[in-house]
């Protein structure tokens, strides 16, 4: 009798820690997914920062260059 309870609590031990690592496993498992999300979410983030700074630049220097040429074409025309 006595040795059938000690099994049985040995068991029953068993299947609490089986749900317990069940438990830790999801859990981890649900961090590491928020985790990647979060650094995608942020990584895109960046990129499309980089991108709008490199198109006012671009159209800055686009109005830069008109404005000379625009200049430099009215100087020869009259000069």
């Amino acid at each position: 009798m006595k040795m059938r309870q000690s099994l049985a609590d040995w068991e029953q031990a068993f299947v609490k820690e089986i749900t317990l690592d069940r438990h830790r496993r999801d859990s981890l498992r649900r961090t590491t997914e928020q985790r990647a999300l979060k650094r995608s979410i942020d990584k895109r983030h960046k990129r499309g920062s980089m991108r709008f700074a490199l198109l006012v630049l671009t159209l800055m220097l686009t109005a830069v260059v008109v404005t000379v040429v625009m200049f430099r074409t009215l100087y020869l025309l009259l000069g």
